[in-house]
């Protein structure tokens, strides 16, 4: 069974009925003849962005991350971004990306497509790039999320 496969049965699985823990989803998935082992399934939670969310009296079960499309966006910046910026910052509003040379166009080429709303606009020279945030928590956010990519 391909890994994909495998992570679409889960999401078929907790889109169905309420699965609490590991070891539930890990018999759900051997009742419709999929062979795993708890640290596949653990892996493919963390790949899937899985989180547990409330669903009363005290009980969670595995939900898809409403950060999700965020986190897909990371995983296509993840790339870029280690190739080519050297540093990030931020003042106020504003975020400064320095790159290797001639690759921040590219880098704001990927933040516009991937259509941010806090992102209010981009500017790119040469080696520095320029994001126009809606405003400071947005800035100071996204920089540490870049900063941990790097």
């Amino acid at each position: 069974m391909m890994k994909n496969d495998r992570q679409n049965m889960i999401l078929e699985i907790i889109s169905q009925e309420n699965i609490e823990t590991q070891e539930q989803l890990l018999l759900r998935l051997q009742a419709r003849g999929i062979t795993s082992t708890q640290a596949t399934i653990s892996r493919d939670i963390k790949q899937m962005h899985l989180v547990k969310e409330p669903v009363g009296q005290g009980v969670y079960k595995y939900a898809v991350s409403g950060n999700r499309t965020k986190l897909n966006f990371a995983e296509k910046l993840r790339t870029i971004f280690r190739e080519s910026i050297t540093s990030i910052d931020y003042a106020q509003n504003i975020v400064v990306i320095k790159t290797m040379p001639g690759l921040a166009s590219a880098a704001c080429a990927a933040l516009d497509n991937m259509e941010f709303n806090f992102l209010v606009g981009s500017l790119a020279g040469d080696d520095t790039a320029f994001l126009v945030m809606r405003d400071t928590d947005s800035a100071a956010e996204f920089c540490e999320e870049i900063k941990e990519m790097l």
